[in-house]
């Protein structure tokens, strides 16, 4: 099922275009009888269903991401960034990358049985475990279902090295174990910050952590012990870019050691969600916006090919490429270096049912 399409409040996608993979599709409309044209469109409610995790690591074969292996503890992500890369993926669930995204989420259950009895396997070997490469660990909903924190407290047991991405507040409630994970030289935390500003972080990604809120994430994670980096993600041309040095300077001073960026990416769906979503909000930018986008991806609004989808080609992302040297430079920021985390205390966790 589709919803009208229009801007709601607390949402980044303007539409919900149904998954790519559906021969039909229904569209609810409204024909205005019996409403106040003044009332205000009605509140989408997120709801929450339990994925029947079959495997929960997931093995990374791309050449320009630093991490081997991964988890994601939920499909979907309540943040409702418009740029999110993972929004095409909830095609395969047969739900719009739209605001099904950002409603309609998936926790992973049996997560301590799952990764007990993948850790076990013969041969595993245990390279640093990045969390929410796709979704957000530490997005609204883990509040209450606590999936992330239960993954950290078997990866704690068994010794494993692991990292972080995130906008979210939220891994502050978990600071005892990333302390502890980064006292015995396991844990790294990375937080992405996209804008310094609340009026275009609102836009852009409406549910995640304000600008502060990071920013004392970076801090008190730091405080605690726990290396910290920051993520200038993603870069838009005339939307953000302006920012790449104020946030780089606003992390070092809250502790961050390394740093990286990305370029926007449009892969499948996000295209056309960001098209909308600048329709809705830079109506007198989008041309100029769409323009510099292409001049990055060589004619194209998005390229695939490993090494150029997180930089981009051509004179404006070169620019940017040489801004973010100069300022880690000038900065003593370094790049993530997750090799640096030990894979030497690693012992396999007891199998469920053992005596011993």
């Amino acid at each position: 099922m589709s919803y009208p399409e229009g801007s709601v409040k607390g949402r980044g996608a303007v539409s919900n275009h149904p998954s790519r993979f559906l021969p039909a599709h229904t569209l609810v409309a409204d024909d205005g009888w019996g409403r106040d044209p003044a009332d205000e469109a009605p509140r989408l409610e997120t709801t929450v269903l339990p994925d029947r995790t079959r495997q929960l690591i997931t093995r990374n074969q791309s050449s320009d991401v630093p991490f081997d292996h991964s988890i994601n503890p939920y499909k979907g992500c309540e943040h409702g960034c418009i740029y999110c890369f993972a929004r095409p993926t909830h095609a395969f669930l047969d739900l719009s990358p739209g605001m099904d995204f950002e409603t309609r989420l998936f926790f992973k259950t049996g997560v301590r049985e799952h990764l007990t009895d993948e850790l076990c396997r013969k041969g595993y070997v245990p390279t640093p475990m990045a969390l929410g490469t796709n979704t957000d660990p530490y997005q609204p909903i883990e509040r209450e279902r606590r999936v992330t924190r239960e993954i950290l407290e078997v990866l704690l047991e068994c010794r494993h090295p692991v990292t972080l991405v995130t906008k979210g507040a939220g891994v502050l409630r978990d600071v005892d174990l990333w302390s502890e994970l980064a006292r015995l030289g396991l844990a790294q935390v990375k937080v992405s910050i996209t804008t310094l500003k609340h009026d275009l972080k609102n836009k852009l990604e409406p549910r995640t952590a304000s600008p502060e809120a990071r920013l004392k994430v970076l801090k008190t994670l730091h405080e605690a012990g726990v290396p910290v980096g920051v993520l200038a993600a993603p870069m838009i041309p005339f939307i953000n870019d302006h920012e790449l040095e104020d946030i780089l300077a606003a992390a070092r001073e809250c502790g961050a050691t390394h740093a990286n960026y990305i370029l926007l990416r449009l892969p499948l769906e996000v295209q056309a969600l960001f098209m909308e979503w600048l329709d809705a909000h830079y109506p007198g930018q989008k041309e100029r916006v769409l323009a510099a986008i292409r001049d990055t991806r060589g004619g194209a609004l998005y390229q695939s090919g490993f090494g150029q989808r997180m930089r981009g080609t051509g004179p404006i992302a070169e620019l940017l490429g040489n801004r973010f040297k100069i300022v880690i430079c000038k900065l003593g920021l370094s790049r993530e270096r997750t090799e640096l985390l030990r894979q030497d205390l690693f012992r396999p966790p007891s199998p469920q049912g053992s005596l011993f």
